[in-house]
């Protein structure tokens, strides 16, 4: 029987173990241009044990950021901040990949430079207001991305992917989930459009398919992932029907050999549409289950079971560096602190303790 202690080839990338750590914005790029930092560095590495590590959202240009100090992939500072992430992770025997988020209309003017403001699929606003360091903002009505800029974009998400590669990177992940831009265009209250981008399930995904496709072309389909939250209505996503839309996404990426396909559930009833997208796709399944709590160690028996290759945990990773050690043990886990989840210093960043120092 397969269990989550069992390594796992990715594509050619040979995981010690069946348990990822999820992306988690953690907004503490304080270096400069929104560069990671030492402090960056050691929390992946405290994290290396995971069989795979999925960084936080990383903007792939200027105006894909969303949240303040949140980290990018788009010039030569970035890379060398980047750079001493993956040396780090790696020398600790890790393995990690930049989860690339383009947030599209989630963000505000003040985040941006030179007067700058969030693009969209469709000028809708999304409900909800976003933190910044001038307080709470509402989200503000988009500006609709044209054709020629739709283009430009996804040539900004392979730069960004290649700039991984260049900072020592495993792979790359496509944020395709949680409301941002990718999601946009999957999702019918968001995408209003009427041209080669929208008006049907098949304008719809296109965007996300020709980004992965212009990413495997850069890196190799082998060092590529997509992530996806089938009716998640996190940023005022509505997807009644979802089926149609990511039974369509998957066929079309079936082809092109991506390394994984990461499925996060927003319910418990989502399971069936999760193992029919499964079906149809022949790379590494990642799963991120539906839980009342913290993804815990009752969700191994899903790669027992057969139902995911690979199970992806967040806040508990957070909280516990070294994650497959207690989940091995069977516990105890350090409690999260949401408090510390977002920006500050490295208290609630660096200061959880592992089992041995426990």
């Amino acid at each position: 029987m397969t269990t989550a202690f069992d390594p796992i080839d990715l594509a050619g990338t040979v995981l010690a173990n069946r348990i990822a750590m999820a992306p988690m914005t953690r907004s503490r790029a304080y270096g400069p241009g929104n560069s990671p930092t030492d402090s960056n560095a050691a929390y992946y590495a405290q994290r290396a044990s995971a069989g795979l590590i999925i960084t936080e959202g990383v903007q792939p240009s200027v105006l894909g950021q969303g949240y303040p100090d949140t980290p990018g992939l788009h010039s030569d500072e970035q890379i060398a901040g980047w750079r001493k992430v993956t040396d780090a992770v790696h020398a600790a025997g890790g393995r990690i990949f930049a989860q690339i988020m383009h947030t599209g209309r989630i963000g505000h003017p003040v985040l941006l430079p030179g007067g700058l403001v969030p693009v969209g699929v469709s000028p809708v606003a999304a409900a909800g207001q976003v933190y910044t360091h001038e307080g709470p903002k509402d989200f503000i009505v988009p500006r609709e991305l044209p054709d020629a800029e739709i283009h430009a974009t996804i040539g900004e998400f392979a730069s960004a992917a290649r700039n991984a590669i260049e900072a020592g990177f495993d792979g790359v992940e496509l944020h395709g989930a949680n409301g941002y831009l990718i999601h946009q265009f999957l999702a019918p209250n968001t995408n209003l459009r009427t041209d080669a981008w929208g008006g049907s399930v098949e304008g719809r995904i296109r965007f996300a398919v020709e980004v992965a496709k212009a990413v495997a072309a850069e890196i190799g389909a082998d060092r590529t992932g997509l992530r996806i939250s089938p009716t998640n209505p996190y940023n005022d996503i509505d997807e009644q029907d979802a089926e149609p839309t990511y039974t369509a996404l998957v066929e079309a990426l079936e082809p092109l050999g991506l390394a994984y396909l990461h499925v996060v559930e927003a319910g418990p009833e989502l399971r069936e549409l999760a193992l029919a997208l499964r079906k149809r796709f022949t790379g590494t399944f990642i799963l991120n289950p539906a839980t009342e709590g913290p993804t815990g160690a009752d969700t191994l028996g899903l790669i027992e079971d057969g139902t995911a290759d690979i199970v992806a945990f967040g806040a508990l990773f957070l909280a516990n560096p070294d994650l497959p050690a207690r989940l091995a043990a069977g516990g105890p886990y350090n409690t999260p602190d949401p408090a510390t989840f977002f920006g500050g210093d490295d208290s609630g960043y660096l200061d959880y303790p592992t089992l041995q120092a426990s």
